[in-house]
């Protein structure tokens, strides 16, 4: 069964770091686009970045001075760096995977097939 699972989060406060993890479980990992997503209470999704085969990451506007992401495809493992978090950063993050041959841009969260349980980061002020 293909699945994710997220750790790292937790409660921080302003200003602070956090790395978020994440490592498959029986999925074969390379041609899939991976990304990460939040909810925050009361809120719509929003998807921060996403990151293909190639290695190559694109963050959100809204958060790409902040936040990074990056793959260890030895590990099988998907990463969200957080540097100075905010508390409007509070929600629950995910990731999420579809299998597209390895490429990345343009996917709906609707087409995201797989989803972690997430994993749920406070920021305090």
């Amino acid at each position: 069964q293909v699945r994710w699972v997220e750790s790292g989060g937790g409660s921080v406060q302003a200003g602070g770091s956090l790395r978020l993890s994440c490592a498959a479980s029986g999925l074969t990992y390379s041609g899939y686009c991976l990304s990460w997503f939040r909810q925050a209470p009361g809120k719509e999704y929003e998807e921060i970045g996403f990151i293909g085969d190639n290695g190559h990451a694109t963050v959100a506007d809204s958060v790409k001075d902040r936040f990074s992401i990056s793959r260890d495809n030895a590990k099988k493992s998907l990463y969200l760096q957080m540097d100075s978090v905010q508390p409007e950063d509070t929600a629950m993050y995910y990731c999420v995977s579809v299998r597209t041959g390895g490429w990345c841009g343009g996917l709906r969260r609707d087409q995201y097939k797989i989803w972690g349980k997430g994993t749920q980061v406070t920021v305090s002020s």
